[in-house]
């Protein structure tokens, strides 16, 4: 007997997976995220790494690279924890954290910038990251982490006939 299709959007009937597929394309695509926002925050944080002029301190065009590279990784990571919900209802605990990964990129990128934004020590043609920004941006992504933490799906969330495969495998 063959497996009824699961509706993934209630206003597109024609938008549907079978119970128990695995998301492929949703997480290389979001794997393949990571690895370019990984890189892409590495040469903000070393550009000596590839060659680039580094300066003395970290300057408002390193900021900006780095929060780019932060803010594609996590996108990508709450693309493919997300996706293994496979467009199921998500329970309460995940859409808490998507909202604190996304208040989590925000405290990122507002201590980063608080000197350009006028809060910081140095006056604004001198943007620079400092310890106390440094440890916002620490702060930040550990709320990225918590909310990541809270998106993964568990297995009381997993298709019946997927448990019964997990526990005889077991």
């Amino acid at each position: 007997m063959s497996q009824p299709d699961v509706l993934l959007d209630p206003d597109n009937p024609r938008k549907t997976v079978k119970p128990g597929t695995f998301p492929k394309f949703q997480v290389r695509f979001g794997l393949t995220g990571l690895l370019l926002g990984f890189l892409i925050m590495l040469i903000g944080l070393r550009p000596d790494l590839f060659g680039l002029d580094r300066g003395r301190y970290i300057g408002f065009v390193q900021i900006i690279v780095i929060l780019l590279g932060i803010g594609l990784m996590t996108l990508s990571a709450t693309g493919i924890l997300v996706a293994f919900w496979n467009g199921g209802p998500r329970a309460l605990r995940a859409d808490f954290g998507t909202r604190i990964i996304a208040t989590g990129y925000v405290i990122c990128a507002f201590t980063a910038l608080a000197d350009a934004f006028g809060f910081g020590t140095n006056p604004l043609p001198h943007v620079l990251l400092g310890t106390l920004q440094s440890r916002g941006v620490m702060i930040g992504i550990f709320l990225i982490c918590v909310g990541l933490i809270l998106v993964i799906r568990p297995p009381k969330y997993l298709p019946k006939d997927q448990k019964k495969r997990k526990n005889k495998h077991s």
